[in-house]
């Protein structure tokens, strides 16, 4: 073997041992723990940093609260069937707080009101649940804080379609906008901390740059391992037909 041969396959095999130890610590619990006090390996770290940064840039109800203000004193009324009789029953309560009026036969509802305040009303849930205050809607309504989230959602999603096919298009619009930015938002991001992109930079430029250069760790590993061993990648001539 070629001492220049012997030199790549030298560099590339310490290559390939230093990415795979780092790769072992990457898979070790040894980074900070999460709110809960459990230990993190280097995947869960980097995912609930980006899922803090994510829910610092995710916290839209003061818009939506703006765009509602123009629906208060708006009456609406529609009849809507949830999958079941309980989440009818649930969702019922909802709207009954908000000042609405509910009839309830089985799974289906007969709902009329003020449709600005039965949206400030789920605007107020979310933003105590994007702020992991479950404990608060609890005590409003007696159940869990993320069922409450998901009786909104099926609520107004069944209602959009009806304003919809009802031509009402502004209010349709505005339900779905509270359910996929307000609701949404806040169930998928309960429990985690908000954090600004701003207050992260470093530490997240860092993890975008120590990928991208681990990626090409491994793949400078092979190149040498293979130069090494003798194999290369040369570029095929083709030869034209006359």
């Amino acid at each position: 073997m070629a001492a220049e041969h012997k030199k790549h396959l030298g560099v590339g095999i310490v290559l390939a041992i230093s990415f795979l130890v780092v790769l072992v610590l990457i898979f070790s619990p040894i980074f900070p723990p999460d709110h809960n006090g459990k230990a993190q390996n280097g995947l869960l770290f980097a995912d609930d940093l980006f899922n803090k940064l994510s829910k610092g840039s995710s916290y839209f109800i003061p818009k939506l609260r703006t765009a509602n203000e123009k629906f208060m004193g708006n009456t609406f009324a529609v009849s809507i069937t949830l999958d079941k009789a309980e989440d009818a029953e649930k969702t019922a309560q909802l709207f009954t707080a908000a000042g609405a009026q509910a009839e309830l036969q089985g799974a289906e509802l007969k709902l009329s009101g003020d449709l600005g305040k039965v949206a400030e009303a789920a605007l107020n849930d979310s933003d105590l649940m994007f702020n992991n205050d479950a404990a608060k809607v609890m005590e409003t309504y007696g159940h869990e804080g993320k069922a409450v989230m998901k009786n909104w959602w099926q609520a107004f999603s069944k209602m959009t379609k009806t304003f919809q096919k009802e031509g009402k298009i502004e209010e349709a619009k505005l339900l779905n906008d509270i359910s996929k930015k307000g609701i949404e938002t806040a169930y998928n991001f309960y429990g985690v901390e908000s954090q600004k992109v701003s207050e992260k930079a470093g530490l997240m430029t860092s993890l975008l740059v120590f990928y991208v250069a681990y990626t090409m760790w491994w793949g400078f590993a092979i190149f040498y391992i293979f130069e090494g061993i003798g194999l290369s990648m040369k570029k095929a001539k083709v030869k034209k037909e006359v």
